[in-house]
């Protein structure tokens, strides 16, 4: 079973209600029903361009946690490995819209399925069957238990030569900013490739220089960074090339949620391909400016083909 996934990744999805209109929710009557959660999101964008993913979780018994299995496995994710959990329901958020500004979030997770993941619940496996390990900074957020078991995941990977890759996704509504601080630090000590926003590298590194920034998360172990400086694009480093990489024009702007998730799936495909940090942060920049063309957290990660046409690799043919 070694090497048979590309990538696994494991943290909590919720289902997403976002509104039909923009304002004050209490004036919202009309709302869609998605499914959200950085993890997964990696997960589907990468089965979109092409890669054998796993995802897993726990969930509730409940309609909402099927549907959330239901949909990531309809993009082509392994979800063998999700527990249903009979004690606790699924977590939702919902979006609240305005103009030109991204989406206020309302999370309702507490003691949510997810929330109760433990060490017990990883499949050593099942772990050792990837090639990359992917986490985010949410995950250990959302509980000590969940903490927990990224910790010994991470600890599992490094134990089989599994390349581990890591989202700081620093969401302060979940826990404090000394917690996440600590946390997240202790955590890049792990790391093999980071995916840092320049506002994170500013909480974790009191610094917003970018050569001051690798220096730092180099001097921890980490083998490759690409610093997501937003709509600019990304500068890549392994500690022997730093470059800059232009980001993608986006006239129309629908929605910023998940490009994060889309940058980070694309640098991971380019290197799983054997492409250089250079290309790879040019792909990473293509799936984050591809997200934000549509609304929902997954809805506009593209297909492979669909991203070379987009950065122009390749002519698009319409008719």
């Amino acid at each position: 079973m070694k090497n048979s996934l590309d990538v696994i990744t494991f943290g909590e999805s919720m289902v997403l209600f976002s509104p039909g209109d923009k304002g004050p929710l209490r004036h919202v009557h009309n709302f869609t029903k998605s499914i959200a959660g950085a993890e997964s999101n990696v997960a589907i964008a990468l089965s979109r361009l092409g890669h054998s993913v796993g995802w897993f979780s726990k969930i509730g018994d409940d309609e909402f946690g099927r549907y959330i299995k239901f949909m990531v496995r309809g993009e082509g994710v392994d979800v063998s490995r999700t527990i249903i959990d009979k004690e606790h329901q699924t977590g939702l958020l919902f979006k609240e819209l305005f103009e030109h500004v991204n989406p206020n979030v309302y999370y309702y997770r507490k003691n949510s399925a997810a929330s109760f993941l433990q060490p017990a619940d990883l499949d050593l496996e099942y772990i050792k069957s990837a090639k990359i390990l992917h986490i985010t900074g949410i995950t250990p957020a959302i509980s000590q238990s969940a903490k927990e078991t990224v910790l010994e995941a991470i600890k599992i990977a490094k134990q089989n030569g599994i390349t581990v890759s890591f989202d700081p996704n620093i969401r302060l509504k979940l826990w404090s900013l000394e917690e996440a601080k600590e946390t997240i630090l202790e955590i890049c000590n792990h790391v093999d490739i980071l995916f840092p926003g320049i506002d994170e590298s500013e909480i974790l590194l009191g610094d917003t220089d970018p050569q001051e920034i690798f220096k730092a998360f180099h001097g921890m172990g980490i083998s490759e960074i690409a610093l997501k400086l937003g709509k600019k694009g990304c500068m890549v480093s392994d500690g022997k090339v730093t470059e800059f990489v232009p980001g993608y024009i986006v006239e129309h702007l629908e929605d910023t949620v998940g490009a994060g998730d889309g940058f980070a799936a694309g640098y991971l495909s380019s290197r799983l391909k054997g492409l250089s940090i250079q290309e790879a942060g040019d792909f990473a920049n293509g799936v984050g400016a591809m997200a934000t063309l549509v609304r929902g957290d997954s809805e506009g990660f593209p297909t492979y083909q669909q991203l070379l046409a987009f950065t122009g690799k390749i002519d698009s043919i319409d008719r």
